[in-house]
């Protein structure tokens, strides 16, 4: 039986996530939550068009409660937008050769994150002051 001396990988519990690393993995998760969100898009359409026309007080204090659900994921979604347009472009730039430096690479995700935010924001601004 031999015994290998050579180190393990490290394991879930002691590994420290880095910055970079987790911007990854949340841009493979927002790439998910927009193929989720533009099905779900679609049933809120479908549901909106073929509501029925009786206002009565429960089925307007629904409505309220909809719009406000629909207002927090419409952010949501917004921000996984952004968030995921942003970062690829950073992996573009990645793809070219650019980029690669750990300082920068940790100022481009921050630079990321952050303009996602803004660029959420100021939708969200835009959008409901006109």
């Amino acid at each position: 039986m031999m015994t290998d001396k050579r180190p393990l990988s490290p394991h879930i519990q002691i590994y420290k996530p880095q910055l970079t690393s987790v911007t990854s993995i949340f841009h493979r998760i927002t790439g998910f939550a927009l193929y989720v969100g533009v099905v779900l898009l679609c049933v809120l359409i479908s549901l909106y068009v073929y509501q029925t026309d009786i206002m009565d007080s429960s089925y307007k204090c629904e409505c309220a409660i909809m719009n406000s659900i629909i207002y927090i994921v419409s952010f949501a979604f917004a921000f996984a937008l952004y968030y995921h347009l942003c970062n690829g472009i950073r992996h573009l730039f990645w793809d070219i050769g650019k980029g690669f430096d750990i300082n920068f690479a940790k100022k481009m995700a921050i630079v990321v994150i952050s303009s996602a935010f803004i660029l959420t924001i100021l939708s969200f601004v835009f959008v409901f002051t006109n």
